[in-house]
């Protein structure tokens, strides 16, 4: 549980996965539109919630990947953190849930070092701790030379 909020980010959605989301600071302002793949137009200039969570999840991840790689004196330059949302039926009545793959590179660290680097991040990633016990996640780690091996 938080118990010292230091920061509030706002958004509004209007109109669903066919409308549009901005943040009341102005900085985020994009049209939404579902996927071909689930019935939309897609396209050029559109997102969905999906893509959304998908960067915001990568990028919240690699940060506390690199703070735990600082506090432990790792190296964890030229990382990177690739997250894939999945969205589907849950198979126990109606409604749609997440899963989540994150695929994690660290080119300077052997496997185990990595292993472990991307285990202490997983606990303390807010959207992991958010999401744990409720999403499926699945962490994908490539270390030493295999991160620089394609998927």
């Amino acid at each position: 549980m938080v118990t010292n909020v230091l920061y509030t980010a706002e958004a509004t959605a209007t109109g669903g996965r066919n409308g549009s989301v901005s943040s009341s600071d102005g900085n985020l302002d994009l049209t939404v539109a579902p996927p071909k793949e689930l019935g939309g137009p897609g396209g050029e200039g559109t997102t969905n919630p999906e893509e959304l969570f998908a960067a915001c999840y990568a990028a919240c991840f690699h940060n506390a990947m690199l703070a735990v790689a600082q506090h432990k004196e790792l190296d964890a330059s030229d990382s990177s953190v690739t997250a894939r949302i999945g969205l589907g039926p849950t198979g126990d009545g109606p409604g749609f849930g997440i899963k989540v793959a994150l695929s994690v590179e660290v080119p300077r660290l052997d496997s185990e070092r990595a292993e472990r680097l991307v285990q202490s991040a997983h606990k303390v990633c807010p959207y992991s701790n958010a999401i744990r016990d409720n999403v499926d996640v699945e962490l994908d780690v490539r270390a030493g030379s295999e991160a620089a091996t394609p998927a």
